[in-house]
């Protein structure tokens, strides 16, 4: 079987982009009212961390539609 280069393996092609995530989930996590910590965070309920992820889809696609529609008005 040949070795498929573009799969994705859950590492970000580029540093900067994962240190731009991070940051993203840190102000995501503050406007919701969920304390993170550098490093680990395995003590936040399953429900705080999907209120996390969430709100980072919702704001990803918030800003990808409004590129879209020539309105990067945020």
């Amino acid at each position: 079987m040949a070795n498929n280069s573009n799969k994705s393996s859950g590492k970000m092609a580029h540093p900067e982009a994962k240190d731009a995530m991070n940051r993203f989930k840190e102000e995501v996590a503050s406007e919701i009212g969920v304390n993170l910590k550098q490093g680990y965070n395995g003590d936040i309920t399953a429900k705080e961390a999907g209120s996390i992820g969430g709100e980072m889809v919702r704001k990803m696609i918030k800003s990808q539609e409004q590129q879209m529609s020539g309105n990067n008005n945020q």
